[in-house]
């Protein structure tokens, strides 16, 4: 019993995450301001409802299996005793409970990076990651739009965490709801970022909507979650990222087009 009303209540924290950041993207760029952001839209293509419904059937498949894969290793009597998850922040010191989280984005771009170039593999991409693909023009709601298989593979980050190094349940719950906002960010189909972002001493390492969307359209290169790191060392960044980039900031090339139109 103690088992399932876990599970629910972390159902009940993972799914309001997703419906209320993911919808509230939703409602301002798709709804209620889609004209007044219409410049910073990244592809013209217009989303069909059938779209809409099958990011938000398979995030629903996912919601359910990043509630159970935390409940099942931290309750059970077989792993949760190896566990590395401290309770007190006192016991490591806020310097520790601070600097932790770039440690955990930079692992977490890592570990996204090669498992998700590694489902790229042609004996593998039908299996594990056509189901998110088939958003080859994102919305918000394809942030968790993952083949149950693949969900799997994502929630790997949270079991290395929990036995990697100590964290703390904050920790926990910060990182993933900074990750979740972020991740709707890269599905959004909209650049946030201002002009020439990408080109600054910052920008250039930071892996941003057009980056994430061309990869979306094209199904390859841009396999980065957080940073370019990985794809520019490896050179897997695509080719025309800079010019896809500056066109979707444009505002006055896009809005000379729009007009013409």
């Amino acid at each position: 019993m103690n088992y399932w009303k876990k599970l629910l209540d972390l159902f009940y924290l993972v799914g309001s995450r997703y419906f209320i950041i993911a919808g509230i993207f939703f409602l301002i760029f798709y709804i209620l301001f889609s004209a007044k952001f219409s410049n910073r839209r990244i592809q013209q293509k217009k989303h069909k409802n059938s779209d809409y419904l099958r990011e938000i059937f398979y995030s629903i498949l996912t919601i359910i299996i990043f509630s159970a894969v935390p409940v099942f290793f931290l309750t059970n009597n077989l792993t949760q005793p190896y566990t590395t998850i401290y309770k007190k922040i006192s016991e490591y010191g806020w310097v520790y409970f601070v600097f932790i989280f770039p440690v955990m984005f930079i692992l977490h771009d890592t570990y996204f990076y090669w498992c998700h170039r590694l489902m790229h593999h042609p004996k593998l991409f039908n299996l594990l990651h056509l189901t998110h693909h088939k958003s080859t023009n994102p919305s918000p709601w394809a942030a968790y739009s993952f083949h149950p298989l693949e969900a799997l593979i994502e929630s790997g980050i949270f079991i290395f965490f929990i036995f990697a190094f100590p964290v703390h349940p904050l920790h926990l719950l910060i990182f993933f709801l900074l990750m979740f906002i972020y991740n709707v960010y890269g599905h959004l189909g909209y650049e946030l970022y201002p002009k020439n972002f990408h080109k600054t001493l910052i920008g250039k390492w930071i892996n941003t909507s057009v980056a994430h969307n061309m990869h979306h359209q094209y199904f390859k290169g841009n396999y980065g979650l957080y940073f370019m790191f990985w794809d520019r060392m490896m050179g897997t960044l695509s080719q025309n990222y800079d010019q896809q980039f500056e066109k979707s900031t444009n505002t006055q090339n896009q809005q000379n087009t729009i007009n013409e139109k």
